[in-house]
């Protein structure tokens, strides 16, 4: 597809992280974007102050009519929507040119010098972290991310058009369109069993991604995955693995062994062994790339992180308030080993919105024992995002299989107050659904209290 001729782009769920990302893109280079989103957030906000204009009722009617050229229009959709989608029907029905998320980020990348992140978890973190050091070492580059960086308030960086950063997405097989030049995968655990079925269909797709490397590509696999690449790991024998770690004032500080020697004195900002792993790929991935170690350095230590990924946002003596977008079980006792290892001593209390009641289905026993470890859970309700109710899937029978005495279900209208209640001096909330619309209220209502 030849971009240059496509002068009006159309998002279908343009309210999504990722769309977002690519619908900032295309307006720096000077096209007209225009989109739906079901509900209106803080994103379509920021959209719309950059001139994007975006519609809430899903009626061709509310299209511009400069976007009702097939000749000269581009439409771009999300999975997530569902496919009677009036505008999506519509556009596919009268012979646009319809590609998903995925397949478009395939055609911006393919002209460039692609590096993809893949697994199941770590891939925001992870993307971020090498879109920040290869930006902050002035490479020519854009980076699509799948969260909100805290060094850039933003979705997207810009800096040029020779290297390109993503999120290689295993939902919906989306991550199939990329073919990158170095690329890592993180975590193959299973997730997504509505879509894939069972854990084994899931990693063999890992296996087809890792087969659409670019030729003379590389790809890094964390250490023990059962794919064959250059190997990462923490305190281990892998190809890149960080050593001698040590925590100076809640900051990790490593070294890194890599294939020609020892690095030292990385400095790295953000909790838990998951996240010092996400920055280690970033590191080997950055240095296989070209770039010197000293200049890395530097520019890792000036890392802030993702909004919604362990991110602190009240840090005091008698009260620390963090929010994390952990969904998956895995994901959350990650969370976990981050909050013990600064927190060992302190009592925490876990908020958790389950994530679709398919994946709530499938990892039941799972969430129980992750749950558990806290010193005490507040449930709430299960968010259905694109999902109908199954039958006896409810945050009430989660709440059940919970080994804790000390957990509750409650309702948003009592959030507030139910945290209040408690004595913990941690309070996390955890979850990928509308919790990350309390976490401000919530944040008031502990600041007020003290």
């Amino acid at each position: 597809m030849n971009l240059s001729k496509i002068h009006n782009i159309y998002f279908i769920g343009i309210g999504g992280i990722g769309m977002s990302a690519i619908a900032r893109y295309f307006k720096a280079s000077n096209k007209q974007v225009s989109g739906y989103d079901k509900t209106q957030t803080e994103i379509t906000n920021s959209l719309q102050d950059i001139g994007i204009e975006v519609v809430f009722e899903d009626e061709i009617a509310n299209v511009q009519a400069n976007y009702l050229d097939s000749e000269t229009t581009l439409v771009v959709y999300t999975p997530a929507v569902p496919k009677t989608h009036n505008q999506l029907v519509y556009f596919k029905d009268n012979g646009f040119k319809v590609l998903k998320r995925s397949e478009i980020l395939g055609v911006i990348t393919q002209n460039t010098y692609c590096l993809a992140v893949a697994g199941t978890h770590g891939k925001t973190t992870t993307t971020s972290i090498l879109g920040h050091l290869l930006n902050a070492c002035d490479v020519s580059l854009t980076a699509f991310l799948g969260g909100i960086s805290e060094n850039y308030n933003s979705n997207l960086i810009l800096n040029g058009n020779e290297v390109s950063v993503v999120e290689a997405d295993e939902f919906d097989r989306s991550f199939l369109t990329l073919s990158p030049d170095l690329a890592c995968i993180t975590s193959m655990d299973a997730d997504h069993l509505d879509i894939y079925g069972d854990a084994s269909e899931l990693i063999k797709t890992f296996e087809d991604f890792s087969k659409k490397l670019k030729p003379n590509g590389k790809l890094f696999v964390k250490n023990g995955l059962p794919l064959d690449g250059i190997t990462y790991g923490i305190e281990d024998d892998a190809d890149y693995s960080a050593q001698n770690i040590t925590i100076k004032n809640g900051t990790y500080v490593f070294d890194v062994k890599t294939p020609k020697g020892l690095f030292k004195q990385f400095q790295f900002n953000l909790p838990g062994r998951h996240n010092l792993s996400n920055a280690l790929v970033a590191l080997a991935m950055s240095i296989e790339y070209g770039i010197p170690h000293d200049k890395l350095i530097q520019a890792l230590a000036s890392y802030k992180g993702v909004k919604r990924r362990f991110t602190y946002q009240i840090k005091t003596d008698d009260l620390v308030f963090i929010d994390d977008y952990a969904h998956h079980p895995e994901e959350i006792n990650a969370v976990h080993q981050a909050v013990r290892e600064m927190y060992p001593n302190d009592k925490v209390v876990a908020v958790f919105q389950p994530h679709l009641f398919s994946r709530t289905q499938d990892f039941a026993q799972d969430f129980a024992k992750s749950l558990a470890q806290f010193d005490q859970v507040i449930l709430l309700d299960i968010y259905p995002a694109r999902e109908l109710p199954i039958k006896g899937v409810t945050s009430e029978w989660l709440l059940s299989l919970i080994d804790n005495n000390n957990k509750q279900l409650v309702s948003k209208d009592t959030l507030i107050k139910n945290i209040k209640q408690s004595d913990a001096k941690i309070v996390l909330t955890i979850g990928a659904g509308d919790i990350g619309a309390e976490v401000s209220k919530i944040k008031q209502a502990l600041i007020n209290e003290d």
